[in-house]
């Protein structure tokens, strides 16, 4: 089973997600309201996914992916940015940052475990 942690700070975004995943793929879903809050979870929970919305207040999504690549216990898990910023020169810019993939909003509740599985290039399961 797949354990995932979203950082988003819309309350609702994260619940239609959390829901989605664990009733579709049957995986655990892990939920921060901030870039601070998902770095102190990644740093002890065991994660096989990050999804981190772009656009936060405080500390947006690169401020906080930049600081988990800079730490061994978090460097290695995968980050998918969540973001409603679609143009091709954004995209290329969150690659060029080395995240694992990008799911833009609005995204589809029902298609979100197979967008993710395909971005890590998982067998379903």
């Amino acid at each position: 089973m797949k354990r995932v942690l979203v950082i988003d700070d819309e309350a609702g975004v994260r619940e239609i997600i959390q829901l989605s995943l664990e009733t579709a793929a049957g995986w655990q879903v892990l939920t921060a309201d901030s870039g601070a809050q998902g770095i102190e979870i990644a740093q002890v929970e065991p994660l096989d996914v990050i999804l981190l919305d772009v656009m936060m207040p405080d500390q947006d999504g690169v401020v906080t992916f930049q600081q988990l690549q800079t730490d061994p216990k978090t460097a290695d898990i995968p980050v998918i940015f969540l973001t409603a910023k679609a143009r091709n020169t954004e995209l290329q810019r969150f690659t060029d940052l080395g995240v694992t993939g990008v799911i833009t909003k609005p995204f589809e509740a029902r298609n979100l475990v197979r967008q993710i599985r395909a971005i890590l290039k998982d067998a379903p399961g």
